[in-house]
């Protein structure tokens, strides 16, 4: 049973625009190369690296409160769009820079690990695409 489903509508492709139903999102998506040309807008790799961040950050937070530690994060996500040479197509990577700010290194990596082990997103992709996590 679905405890929230979002729901969002893309019209064009990377060259067309998406809302969400409750009007939040309302974006141009453009091709990377358009931006170049003075175009403005988003695209799908931006859009997952936001959500995959903002995925992330609330495991991490929620493992830490777990262990009564309290955590001051920051979470850079980055997705890559890359040539796939199995298909000649595209794949994506992606790396996940957190910092945690004050928090121990080892207590930190430990935190990283078991959010990486409990964010929906981590789940969502393992084993599909590569996902870098560094701790800054």
């Amino acid at each position: 049973m679905a405890l929230f489903t979002a729901k969002v509508t893309a019209r064009g492709g990377r060259a067309g625009h998406i809302t969400s139903d409750d009007g939040v999102l309302d974006f141009d998506i453009v091709m990377p190369n358009a931006k170049k040309e003075g175009q403005t807008g988003t695209n799908p790799e931006q859009l997952f690296a936001a959500g995959y961040a903002a995925c992330f950050g609330g495991a991490l937070e929620h493992v830490a409160k777990e262990q009564n530690i309290e955590i001051d994060s920051e979470i850079e996500g980055q997705v890559s769009l890359m040539k796939d040479e199995s298909d000649d197509g595209f794949k994506i990577g992606v790396t996940l820079v957190v910092n945690t700010k004050d928090l121990d290194r080892d207590k930190a990596q430990e935190l990283v690990n078991a959010a990486h082990e409990f964010c929906p997103y981590s789940k969502a992709t393992r084993g599909n695409i590569d996902v870098k996590l560094e701790l800054k």
